[in-house]
């Protein structure tokens, strides 16, 4: 029972820092990289004919990457585990079963209170307590979550 108690408050702290982890890469990017990268670019392979034309890389190359300091490579690091969580939120919603769960859930990731999404959906605070704890128990049982928040590689 504590695993599920400590598993919810992390599911929890996601939701909650949500916003500031995709302000936080926005900066990480325009600090490491000199432009912020559109998340739907991460990772995604070019298809036709514009998959052969050379293109330079958002990232860095490996000579740079150990010409990096300390401080530059914790921030490579952390841009890494921000856009992995990140990923993992916003594909969490797919995950939910009923459409009513996924509005609240996209409510509560653009930081509306409970109060808030209350008024917004016409309903009371025990309801809305209700549906995010709905929420919360089916992301945190969600194998396919897990992985994308860890950032382990799965076929589809």
């Amino acid at each position: 029972m504590k695993e599920a108690a400590r598993l919810e408050i992390n599911i929890t702290e996601l939701i909650r820092d949500y916003r500031m982890m995709k302000r936080e890469i926005d900066r990480l990017q325009n600090i490491l990289y000199g432009r912020s990268i559109p998340m739907r670019s991460w990772g995604v392979a070019q298809w036709g004919i514009e998959a052969t034309f050379p293109k330079g890389s958002p990232g860095k190359s490996q000579a740079e990457l150990k010409d990096m300091d300390i401080r530059e490579q914790k921030q490579i690091a952390r841009l890494k585990e921000y856009q992995c969580r990140v990923y993992a939120i916003e594909s969490a919603g797919d995950y939910l079963d009923r459409e009513i769960l996924k509005v609240v859930y996209d409510c509560m990731l653009d930081g509306m209170t409970r109060q808030e999404i209350a008024v917004h959906l016409e309903m009371s605070r025990d309801s809305v307590d209700k549906l995010r704890s709905d929420i919360k128990a089916q992301i945190g049982t969600n194998t396919t979550f897990s992985k994308l928040l860890h950032g382990e590689k799965f076929a589809v």
